[in-house]
């Protein structure tokens, strides 16, 4: 046992910033109005709620009215997919996603083929990469969405968003991504990318949690999937969380203003990890692409080990990481990540993940240099 506290999860959640926090606190005791109230309580709240939509648009380069507050990515991600293929129905009934796509992605479209729309799930190579040429060739006059993650939760390819839009461009099909892994470490402009929905989750930005907002390019057609009030445009009705509202845009400017350093630093951390672990665990290997890849992600392969064991011997020693997606956590050990990419569910099993974040040091990856190799050597004997 030890005294260390290395947290090496951040791609599961992140901790609130102390500028966010300070930021939110106002809003949960002296400014604590309806946004829809029309007095000046009320008042104040909208003006916050008007401020963190321009302060995210201008980041996104986009208008602030093509922003929607939501409360989770999870959320967001449906109102992405369902929303615009209901409301797209008249044109097409086709859909296409991919293998590696989060669950809260795959299981709407699962949802949608209930539903009576048809799905095809492109499959990805051996790194988790989407071919931009298989993407064209399954579109059909009968496909109104795409949607295609921009970076992988748990191994980090950073998929060809640019390359895809264009081909969703050229066809006049709606193109979604769920960007909530990349926001810390690439700037999201709308412009380039040409997405015409974008996801961002504050728990992975150093925001609040139950926070998330979707970017929905003007002249979208979407339905909401929620009934009640008028707010957010009419597409997401339920009274305002004002102080997360306020936090998620503090948080998306902090982010979008230091990826650049950020990423440098964390590539770094990355590499030097990477290189120190597969040199000192036998047989160890890589699981995803040495290039386009998360800065701060890192997939390890160690055979002839449990991952969960590791992640359980690792914790007792004051290290924390993960197998997978938090999202999947508790069931059968398996990965549908790694299994679309290898197609063997004993790497998916022995197999963790460890993602580095602001407060990581070179000697949190020394502690962990030093002490991994042991407890594999110890479980393996």
């Amino acid at each position: 046992m030890t005294n260390s506290n290395i947290y090496l999860d951040y791609a599961s959640t992140t901790p609130v910033d102390p500028e966010v926090l300070k930021a939110m606190l106002p809003y949960f005791t002296e400014k604590f109005g309806n946004a829809e109230s029309l007095h000046s309580k009320g008042l104040e709240a909208k003006e916050a709620i008007d401020s963190a939509r321009a302060t995210i648009a201008k980041y996104l380069n986009c208008q602030p009215s093509e922003i929607i507050f939501t409360g989770s990515g999870t959320e967001s991600n449906n109102l992405a997919i369902i929303g615009t293929a209901k409301a797209n129905r008249q044109k097409g009934n086709h859909l296409i996603t991919c293998d590696i796509e989060h669950p809260s992605v795959l299981k709407v479209f699962k949802y949608l083929e209930k539903e009576g729309f048809k799905v095809t799930y492109l499959p990805v190579d051996k790194d988790g990469f989407v071919d931009p040429k298989l993407l064209e060739d399954a579109i059909t006059k009968d496909t109104t969405l795409v949607s295609i993650m921009f970076a992988n939760n748990e191994i980090g390819t950073i998929e060809p968003i640019e390359k895809i839009g264009k081909i969703c461009q050229k066809h006049k099909v709606l193109f979604h991504t769920d960007a909530c892994q990349i926001a810390d470490y690439l700037h999201l402009d709308t412009k380039k990318f040409q997405a015409d929905l974008i996801t961002v989750n504050g728990s992975k930005i150093y925001g609040p949690k139950g926070i998330a907002f979707l970017y929905i390019r003007k002249g979208t057609k979407i339905e909401p999937l929620l009934q009640g009030g008028s707010q957010e445009h009419g597409l997401r009705a339920s009274t305002h969380n004002v102080p997360s509202i306020v936090g998620i845009a503090k948080a998306f400017e902090i982010a979008q203003s230091n990826y650049k350093e950020e990423s440098i630093r964390i590539e770094k951390l990355r590499d030097y990890l990477i290189e120190n672990l597969l040199k000192e665990i036998p047989d160890a290997r890589l699981n995803g692409p040495h290039h386009s890849r998360l800065p701060n992600n890192i997939n390890i392969h160690i055979p002839k080990i449990e991952g969960k064991d590791l992640l359980l011997q690792l914790d007792a020693h004051g290290v924390f990481v993960s197998t997978g997606s938090a999202c999947n956590s508790g069931k059968n050990g398996s990965s549908h990540v790694l299994n679309a990419i290898c197609k063997n569910q004993d790497i998916s099993k022995s197999s963790i993940r460890i993602s580095l974040g602001k407060s990581t040091k070179k000697a949190d990856l020394d502690y962990v240099i030093e002490i991994l190799p042991k407890i594999v050597k110890q479980l393996r004997s």
